[in-house]
């Protein structure tokens, strides 16, 4: 798992927290996927779970579309352009 799918995961609710790591589990085993399709909403939630621990790796974010820097710099060129600090 990695490193910020771990923080979120530990930052949830307790309620919660049991929950988001079973779910991810689940999601993590072809049975557990086999599982999940009985559940469409859990599914949901599982997949969407995963798919966050994905984008801690900026290749991989950057080919889901998702470029920090680019944010970081459109942001500055914002600001600059509305006279904001």
């Amino acid at each position: 798992m990695s490193e910020g799918l771990e923080r979120f995961l530990a930052a949830a609710p307790w309620p919660q927290r049991p929950a988001l790591r079973l779910l991810v589990a689940l999601a993590r085993r072809p049975r557990g996927i086999l599982l999940l399709e009985h559940a469409p909403l859990l599914e949901q939630a599982a997949s969407s779970t995963l798919a966050l621990g994905r984008y801690d790796d900026p290749a991989l974010s950057r080919a889901l579309g998702w470029d920090p820097e680019a944010v970081v710099r459109r942001g500055r060129e914002l600001r600059r352009a509305e006279h904001r600090p």
